[in-house]
């Protein structure tokens, strides 16, 4: 169980954190598309405070029409609100984190009782951990497009994002989960 789940799940959680400290902490890629500013924050700020105090997700519509209906063309704002200020980054980075590791080891245990043909190539192993990526890509990344959503444009960068990222982990992860050896040759 260590050489198959826990040392290959520890090293593609650390290909995660590498990734994620590069790729958010140095070159901002996440702050680019999650907390964009908004012109007069100050005065935004203050009305979604007085009016927002329960956490959720709440959107925003234009007026209705003298028909009753929404105009097709005005825009609709979504607003998401955790009820959690600055002083939780630490808590959540930290929930972040396990939350990652434990992905890691489902990951590396979902490898470890795939068929001996996936098990004894090494870039099949690589595809394996990819695939889990466009899965995470498709349901979750694109998913979020849309009314009261990302952009597509945003999403699809995203999705983008969530597939490199786990293709590297399938890169560094492929190399220590073996098949076992009764099964090397088939295949």
């Amino acid at each position: 169980m260590f050489k198959k789940i826990i040392m290959p799940g520890l090293l593609g959680w650390i290909v995660l954190a590498l990734w994620t400290f590069i790729v958010n902490g140095v070159f901002g890629f996440r702050s680019r598309i999650d907390m964009m500013r908004i012109p007069d924050e100050r005065r935004v700020y203050e009305v979604l405070r007085e009016s927002i105090v329960k956490p959720g997700r709440y959107v925003c519509n234009p007026a209705l029409s003298a028909s009753g209906t929404f105009p097709n063309e005005d825009p609709v704002f979504s607003v998401l609100y955790s009820g959690m200020g600055h002083g939780s980054a630490g808590m959540e980075s930290l929930l972040h984190m396990v939350i990652g590791l434990c992905a890691m080891m489902a990951a590396c245990w979902m490898l470890s009782v795939a068929s001996p043909r996936i098990l004894s190539s090494y870039p099949r192993k690589v595809l394996f951990f990819a695939a889990i990526g466009l899965l995470f890509a498709l349901h979750a990344d694109l998913a979020s497009s849309g009314i009261g959503g990302y952009p597509l444009t945003h999403a699809i960068v995203l999705a983008a994002h969530t597939v490199i990222v786990w293709t590297l982990i399938g890169l560094v992860v492929a190399g220590c989960i073996k098949p076992d050896r009764a099964v090397k040759g088939e295949g």
